[in-house]
């Protein structure tokens, strides 16, 4: 069956906002941007031309409404994106250091995105995905964890392709005892893997190598394994026709960053773009693969050098005409 969305993706869809200078009395000033990880990502790919659809859920406020004309603005169907009047639309104030890295300040407690069900979810959106994007943020509290779960099921019968960016955020979990635990069960599930190093050693520790850890989880049931490593770029690894693993590093792009907010997710946008433009996403050679990952990465380079993660993501042209500093 052909699929209508090139990605659906699940999960915080939430308000940013971003430090923006000082008042004149010396304050802070903070500007209001659309986020959340999924969402970014699934925004990243539109923006660049693909088809895309989002499931979540917001409070019934102003937030929310701004969050959903954002989506449509993109051309992002939100025929899965569901309001609640029981909680309002999560919201995050994101400082950034002189490095432009970012630092959380979370109002979900428990936020509207935790409260997606599984009832709540569109069947005939996710079954019209090739591929669905999860983060790890929806498995932090009941209902959404289900909904999660149920959403995986969904897309796997149908056919799909699961592709998952865990994001540890260490005040949105109980304890990281239990962040490891869940975060890790929900790899084998994945086709498709994106990590930060930073997550990375959280999972499996600074004295396991990005190969031995790559080779467990290829032997899991995931068919790419990715490990971003910031300006030094990414490190992948996938079984090629033999079943071979192939490894390798593609290099960031140079560029000045002035806020990281959305770097990852416009990296998971930009490869999973690429990805659904052909018949089968995961069929491909090494060489393949490297340009996916070298224009993923342009992506992300454009995104940093702009404030905010949504409103800095680039254009097919924009990357296409890129060049490094």
């Amino acid at each position: 069956m052909e699929k209508k969305f090139d990605v659906a993706a699940l999960g915080e869809i939430l308000i940013d906002f971003t430090f923006a200078g000082k008042s004149a009395d010396g304050k802070n000033l903070f500007e209001e941007n659309p986020g959340g990880a999924p969402a970014n990502c699934v925004a990243a790919l539109t923006k660049l031309g693909g088809k895309g659809a989002f499931l979540g859920m917001t409070g019934t406020d102003s937030f929310g409404a701004d969050l959903r004309a954002v989506l449509e603005n993109l051309k992002i169907n939100t025929d899965g994106l569901c309001t609640t009047k029981a909680q309002h639309t999560t919201l995050a104030f994101v400082s950034l250091d002189e490095n432009g890295e970012r630092h959380f300040s979370f109002c979900r407690n428990p936020g509207a995105d935790t409260q997606l069900s599984a009832e709540d979810l569109n069947k005939n959106v996710l079954e019209n995905a090739k591929i669905l994007h999860i983060g790890s943020l929806s498995l932090t509290d009941e209902p959404a964890k289900s909904a999660t779960e149920e959403a995986v099921k969904i897309v796997k019968n149908a056919g799909g392709l699961v592709s998952y960016d865990p994001n540890y955020r260490e005040n949105l979990w109980g304890n990281r005892k239990d962040a490891i635990s869940i975060i890790k069960g929900m790899i084998p599930k994945a086709d498709i893997l994106k990590i930060s190093e930073e997550e990375f050693f959280l999972l499996y520790g600074t004295n396991c190598s990005h190969e031995a850890a790559a080779n467990e989880i290829l032997s899991e049931g995931t068919s790419l394994v990715l490990i971003t490593l910031g300006a030094e770029g990414v490190f992948y690894a996938f079984k090629n026709g033999s079943c071979k693993i192939e490894t390798g590093t593609v290099k960031a792009k140079k560029t000045t960053a002035v806020d990281t907010t959305g770097a990852g997710d416009s990296f998971n946008g930009g490869l999973l773009y690429k990805l659904t433009r052909r018949a089968e996403p995961l069929k491909f050679n090494k060489s393949n693969l490297e340009d996916d990952l070298s224009f993923a990465n342009t992506v992300a380079a454009i995104c940093v050098s702009r404030r905010g993660a949504i409103p800095a993501l680039p254009t097919l042209s924009e990357v296409e005409n890129f060049k490094s500093v």
